[in-house]
């Protein structure tokens, strides 16, 4: 297949910053502007979708106490799962990325980003945080089992006049647009997909009428008195 017949590749920018301007949402754009010139410049190009987690707030309570998903949070969730790459950014608060960055991935099925390519950033005030995207962010990608660049992006105040800042971004943008043209989520999910262990959505569903959730809901099982 000629470069010319390949369809687009599908980048979602997940922003958890909340100002605005925002630098979190900043430092999003200009990865996902290197990653579009990038894959251009191998014949490729690429359709990108910003997701700022901050519109998904109304809908975030919900989603943690029950699993019930609002319209927005079900449009964000099906973007993921047909991305060919993610680009995800976080503001860092008291040594960790926010609350709202690391609530919107603890609520996403374990199964939905099973060998996706994802580019790691991060923003803060002062570069004592700097350890937070290896140290925190890339542990819980790691869980949702993600192919996490090798080159993560970590940007202080101090950075953004910094050429070793525009060096990062480059880097990362590279690695991104390989393993997107590498096509490594399909041969490794499609392939090995019955390798993993599934819970919860991916596995069918949780089932609210088995013996242990009547148990959690504060029932009693059947044959038993209450």
């Amino acid at each position: 297949m000629s470069t010319a017949d390949q369809r687009p590749f599908r980048v979602v920018v997940v922003n958890a910053g909340v100002s605005d301007p925002s630098s979190t949402k900043m430092l999003a754009d200009r990865l996902a502007l290197r990653v579009e010139a990038l894959a251009q410049r191998d014949g490729r190009t690429v359709q990108t979708l910003a997701l700022d987690l901050r519109e998904l707030l109304p809908e975030l309570g919900a989603a943690l106490a029950s699993g019930h998903l609002g319209p927005k949070f079900t449009k964000a969730v099906e973007a993921l799962r047909s991305a060919d790459g993610v680009i995800a950014t976080a503001p860092v608060y008291n040594a960790g990325p926010s609350g709202l960055f690391t609530s919107f991935f603890q609520v996403l099925d374990n199964d939905l980003l099973i060998a996706k390519p994802v580019i790691l950033g991060a923003t803060a005030g002062t570069a004592r945080h700097a350890l937070v995207v290896d140290g925190e962010m890339r542990g819980l990608f790691a869980f949702l089992r993600t192919m996490t660049t090798p080159t993560s992006v970590f940007a202080a105040t101090e950075d953004w006049q910094d050429k070793a800042l525009t060096k990062r971004i480059d880097r990362a943008a590279r690695e991104l647009v390989v393993l997107m043209e590498s096509e490594i989520e399909a041969k490794i999910a499609d392939t090995s997909w019955n390798s993993y262990q599934h819970e919860f959505g991916s596995a069918g569903g949780i089932d609210l009428e088995s013996d242990l959730m009547r148990l959690a809901a504060g029932g009693t099982l059947p044959g038993t008195r209450p």
